[in-house]
């Protein structure tokens, strides 16, 4: 029996290279998708052809271009067969004062972070729909639910909007492909973390219940079970993985 092949958008970054490797040790098949992080992608991928019995490949794309998720998931058909599992990870953020925030760089988050997540699932569905199986997960977070940064409103926009998009995706890829939105909080990923300092790190963990940021592997492993047979019958919901933070509730 063949392993199931999971594409991970973003791949490169904390989250995503955490939850490739967490799935790769599963026995799932793994696509890397980076848009610039060539080196990094390539890193990984060697690290489990090293480690795990499964196969692995790398792919660029801009996910905002509808052409380039044509062209990506073509070659994942050619090669792989088709994608079985989609995570939608790859994510922007371009953090800036209101008044100098500028409406391409709102239209580049939204592009991103939601076109292309909805792109990709569009892309995968007829797959999904022929065998009668698929799983999508969508990266959120609880920026999108109520917990907002005036720097990065258009990101907080754009995850909001992908828990919308992640409720219309679940009714159009059923009854059988299950569909659902994690919503991480704070999680300590190292582009996270940059230029903060201290002051505000403990400003921050101070709102959350469990006084400490989060790991990317507990976000990787919450995505691991809602793509497990054990989790069949979890579908159209959001997950928060935030440490308790009373204001995201």
């Amino acid at each position: 029996m063949k392993n199931k092949v999971v594409l991970i958008t973003g791949a490169a970054g904390g989250i995503g290279s955490r939850t490739a490797l967490m799935l790769a040790e599963a026995g799932y098949d793994i696509v890397l998708h980076y848009f610039r992080s060539e080196e990094a992608a390539l890193q990984l991928k060697d690290r489990i052809l090293a480690e795990y019995s499964v196969r692995c490949m790398t792919v660029q794309a801009d996910v905002a271009d509808e052409n380039e998720v044509d062209r990506m998931i073509s070659r994942i058909e050619q090669e792989l067969g088709g994608v079985d599992i989609l995570i939608n990870n790859a994510a922007v953020d371009m953090p800036n004062l209101f008044g100098l925030k500028t409406a391409e760089e709102f239209r580049r988050v939204l592009d991103v972070n939601v076109v292309g997540a909805y792109s990709c699932a569009k892309r995968v569905y007829r797959h999904m729909l022929d065998q009668e199986y698929g799983r999508i997960v969508n990266v959120s977070s609880t920026n999108g639910i109520n917990t907002y940064y005036p720097m990065s409103f258009d990101y907080d926009a754009s995850k909001a909007a992908l828990i919308s998009l992640t409720h219309n995706l679940a009714v159009q890829f059923a009854p059988y492909v299950t569909v659902n939105a994690v919503a991480p909080g704070f999680i300590g990923t190292e582009k996270e973390l940059e230029g903060y300092d201290e002051e505000f790190l403990r400003q921050e963990t101070d709102k959350i219940l469990l006084q400490r940021y989060g790991k990317p592997e507990e976000v990787a492993s919450v995505i691991r079970f809602l793509i497990s047979d054990e989790a069949s019958y979890i579908n159209n919901t959001v997950i928060r993985i935030d440490g308790g933070q009373p204001q995201s509730c």
